[in-house]
């Protein structure tokens, strides 16, 4: 397989699109509240902030474990 320059442009232009998608999808999540569920932390003063998401990321963990077990299960 040749992997010239040509190639690697052509991979980092997917990436970059990849990259664009998964934060268009982050930003409509944000709106749709989902970065706000009990079990958020978020710490903050006058001049900083913390947030750590640990609700949001277990439901995105296990709805994308779902989807892909699913998707591997109908390939099959």
């Amino acid at each position: 397989m040749d992997f010239g320059l040509g190639q690697f442009g052509k991979w980092l232009i997917i990436g970059g699109l990849m990259l664009c998608g998964v934060g268009v999808l982050v930003m409509l999540l944000g709106k749709v509240g989902l970065f706000r569920l009990p079990g958020d932390l978020a710490w903050g003063g006058k001049s900083w902030h913390i947030f750590v998401p640990i609700t949001s990321c277990l439901l995105l963990s296990a709805v994308l474990t779902l989807l892909l077990w699913l998707i591997s299960r109908f390939f099959r």
